[in-house]
């Protein structure tokens, strides 16, 4: 026996529809980081130029993950910030230095008057 009623077409539900779309909103809203990223300007190195007859304070600061040295000598944030005032930082990292860490550097010697930082390849 063959049915041999018409074809009804039902309507479509869209409550269901709704709910999966809200629920993928929630998820990605959820999971989706809305931190802004900081920017920290870096001027490229430039070769020959005049030089002055003042001589310039220079300090040397080698960057590790676990060390931060300041002319040889072992130092902390606050001591290096404390230390170096003026003059030219010049920045040497070692091969296992996170960018983390950097940034952490050169923004406690961001902003500073007489100040430059040159990070060395």
């Amino acid at each position: 026996m063959r049915n041999l009623a018409p074809f009804v077409r039902r309507p479509l539900a869209m409550t269901p529809l709704i709910d999966v779309i809200f629920l993928l909103l929630l998820f990605f809203m959820l999971t989706s980081t809305f931190s802004k990223y900081g920017e920290i300007e870096l001027s490229a190195a430039t070769t020959g130029g005049a030089t002055s007859d003042t001589p310039q304070d220079r300090a040397f600061v080698q960057l590790g993950t676990d060390r931060l040295d300041l002319n040889g000598t072992p130092v902390t944030f606050e001591d290096l910030t404390a230390q170096v005032t003026t003059g030219q930082v010049l920045v040497s990292l070692d091969p296992d230095t996170t960018a983390q860490r950097l940034v952490d550097l050169l923004v406690l010697l961001r902003g500073r008057d007489g100040l430059s930082v040159l990070v060395l390849e």
